[in-house]
């Protein structure tokens, strides 16, 4: 295609526009990076790829990319469009056998509902991430949009009680991959459109939950609000970065110490509370929640901790006097507890005095190499 013919292609130009914000403002691609692309043959799959195809000449970026299919065994059959659309690119399309993900999903799935939607997004992030690591790629990508994105924070309010949507980036340390959403600024809308404009070879949904999820729901009650208040649509948009006004209860968390009431801890959430803590100057891992240690309201030491497994909990960061260490081991462990039942904790970055006055024992623990001061609670 000509230079004058791809100009004149409007929604291939919305779309890498709203890309490049999106590179902007995240950085979410580097010069040198290899980066898997998960085609699922949807519109939305199929106009990253399109679009990341030419991204590196559009932004002047030097970038691998390769587009992977996963079999999940929903009976998706003919992949022959997908195989020659990206061999129109210059791409070859890697293809998954990952068959055995749809009988586990059919076994979890309970009676009078559908497949569990959170359980197949697990593992075709598994999937892919295994994937890059035996490819050598350093970055996986993902095809969700602006709208996915206000779809996910009502589904969390909604269904789960938090305030939370997807992020644009997600470094998965002890994998060495990130995950890096490319489209988190475009619209439904402009993918539909440059579907039909390029005449993408779109594959229809094997899914068999497709069109009757929470989120299909979710969808549909947000067009509600969009029809009764327009201005909604651009305000919803705009609320995912306007972070300013941001305002809720937890700015001004302080978890009171149930046995000194003069002692709290207050969850490190913005970048004010980070500073001059050993926090500031290290990579946070997987799952990890910080806490500065509070005194009277002023803050005397810090604690963090993380899941190590779904019952085995770290408890690390600590830094204060021993009063306040114990305070703050003392308070992570009411609060792991009270909604993780048993539960073992391992203690670290504190003297062995401070661990067993904390009421830990030095011990070995299966899965844990070597001795570690151990604290299980089961209620």
């Amino acid at each position: 295609m000509s230079l004058a013919g791809f100009i004149a292609m409007k929604y291939i130009r919305h779309v890498l526009a709203a890309l490049r914000r999106a590179d902007h403002d995240f950085s979410l691609i580097d010069n040198g990076d290899k980066i898997l692309i998960g085609l699922s043959g949807g519109k939305d799959s199929l106009c990253l790829l399109r679009a990341l195809s030419v991204y590196g000449k559009f932004a002047g970026k030097k970038f691998e990319i390769k587009p992977v299919y996963l079999d999940l065994g929903f009976g998706n059959s003919d992949l022959t469009g997908l195989k020659d659309y990206c061999h129109s690119l210059g791409l070859e399309l890697y293809v998954s056998d990952s068959r055995f993900v749809y009988p586990i999903l059919q076994a979890h799935t309970k009676e009078g509902h559908h497949i569990p939607c959170s359980i197949c997004s697990r593992m075709k992030k598994a999937a892919m991430n295994n994937i890059a690591k035996d490819l050598g790629y350093n970055k996986v990508a993902f095809a969700h949009h602006n709208d996915d994105a206000l779809e996910t924070l009502f589904m969390n309010m909604i269904h789960g009680g938090r305030v939370a949507t997807f992020e644009p980036k997600m470094r998965l340390e002890r994998a060495q991959i990130t995950f890096i959403r490319p489209l988190i600024y475009c619209r439904e809308r402009d993918l539909i459109d440059l579907a039909a404009e390029e005449n993408l070879p779109v594959l229809k949904s094997g899914c068999p939950a497709n069109g009757f999820t929470d989120r299909q729901a979710t969808k549909d009650l947000l067009n509600g609000i969009y029809k009764q208040w327009p201005e909604a649509k651009e305000n919803f948009r705009s609320m995912l970065t306007n972070y300013p006004p941001f305002k809720l209860y937890f700015d001004k968390l302080e978890y009171e110490n149930a046995s000194n009431h003069s002692y709290a801890l207050k969850p490190i959430i913005f970048a004010e509370d980070i500073v001059k803590t050993p926090f500031a100057d290290k990579a946070k891992k997987e799952d990890e929640v910080d806490y500065l240690v509070l005194h009277k309201h002023k803050r005397v030491g810090t604690i963090s901790y993380r899941h190590l497994t779904d019952h085995r909990v770290e408890i690390a960061g600590l830094t204060g006097s021993a009063s306040a260490q114990l305070r703050a081991i003392e308070e992570v462990i009411e609060i792991v507890s009270s909604v993780t039942n048993p539960v073992t904790f391992v203690l670290v970055d504190t003297t062995d005095k401070i661990k067993i006055q904390a009421g830990f024992a030095k011990k070995t623990e299966p899965g844990i190499p070597g001795s570690h001061y151990i604290l299980k609670i089961e209620k």
